[in-house]
């Protein structure tokens, strides 16, 4: 998709992803349902096989609308990374809330997890929706597209028109031209290695610690149960608090040497982990686990609203596309190599 990006109709994409989002969701309530909870090795290749579903759906929708808002202001851009984080508070509300609500009652963790997947199909449900008919037709928007198009971008054209703007025979020999004239993806990505660096390293370094090892490496501690789930409420909202800190101008880090070194200096969060699990106590897990968040968001969203400027539309569509693809890169190594805090561990 980062390849052939300038040739694909990015609201197909986004509504396909967006739809597999809620069939998946959907479908893993289902599979629960049908099989009354209990398992077995069917039910548990349903949900890999769903489990990659959405993965698929991800790179449908974060590459397609990450593209289609580089080319509008940087705000759109930490809006949507800040709604990204904004799903990871609200997961870990509803965590709390259905431990609290079933935590006693039988068969609890079920119920639990069969109302949280209830609710986010709704949503999921809703997004279908709102980007379909009402962000299509936002006059900001409808402005910023037709910009892009002015550009030679050919990936807004089935937005324009689903807003009712219609591009003439002679716009779109103007577009070819044009398209011929923007940076190729080689060079857009020789340009911005560092940033495209940057991404993979936050988030190899994130998903390496969270949340497997947090899950992993909790130890006994005075929150019992909780530990955990306070854990992995606390980097959510971190997550979601760090990612508005660059509307504050002073704020924000824009120098592309200050953001490499942030990110190669989060490394040392790698020893601090250790050893904290090692003698520390819950206090200094829980204030780690929130600096991972804090420093997560932050990064991102100076990376994601800095790369893009000076580009032209189709050139910034191309750049948010293979800056997503690094990202998730980042994360696939990360999981991977969270794999390596088990090594040892006899009761794994």
């Amino acid at each position: 998709m980062s390849y052939y990006e300038s040739r694909i109709n990015t609201r197909l994409r986004n509504l396909v992803g967006f739809t597999l989002f809620f069939a998946s969701t959907f479908s893993v309530l289902i599979l629960d349902l049908a099989t009354s909870g209990k398992g077995g090795i069917g039910p548990y290749i349903g949900v890999c096989l769903l489990a990659a579903c959405f993965g698929i759906a991800d790179a449908h929708v974060e590459g397609g609308m990450v593209g289609d808002l580089c080319f509008m202001c940087p705000e759109f851009i930490q809006s949507y990374f800040a709604g990204l984080a904004a799903s990871g508070a609200l997961t870990s509300l509803l965590r709390i809330l259905t431990k609290l609500a079933f935590e006693k009652s039988h068969n609890g963790l079920r119920k639990g997890a069969i109302l949280f997947l209830a609710i986010s199909t709704f949503i999921e449900f809703l997004c279908i929706f709102l980007y379909a008919i009402y962000f299509t037709k936002l006059p900001i928007v409808k402005y910023y597209r037709e910009k892009a198009a002015s550009e030679g971008s050919k990936t807004v054209s089935a937005d324009l028109a689903a807003a009712g703007i219609k591009t003439m025979p002679n716009d779109q020999e103007a577009q070819d031209i044009k398209e011929q004239q923007r940076l190729g993806n080689q060079q857009l990505l020789l340009e911005n290695l560092d940033y495209a660096a940057d991404l993979f390293l936050i988030y190899v370094l994130t998903l390496s610690i969270f949340p497997g090892f947090l899950y992993e490496d909790t130890g006994s501690h005075q929150l019992g149960a909780w530990y955990s789930v306070v854990l992995i409420a606390m980097y959510n909202v971190m997550d979601l608090i760090s990612r508005y800190i660059p509307l504050v101008k002073w704020l924000k880090l824009e120098s592309r040497k200050g953001i490499l070194i942030a990110v190669l200096l989060r490394f040392l969060l790698i020893p601090a982990f250790y050893f904290t699990a090692k003698y520390g106590d819950q206090g200094w897990m829980i204030f780690l686990t929130s600096f991972l968040g804090l420093t997560n968001g932050y990064l991102t969203v100076c990376v994601l609203t800095v790369a893009p400027k000076g580009y032209k539309g189709p050139e910034q569509n191309a750049l948010g596309n293979l800056l997503v693809l690094f990202l998730l890169t980042g994360i696939f190594v990360g999981v991977s190599l969270d794999w390596l805090w088990i090594i040892g561990k006899t009761s794994f």
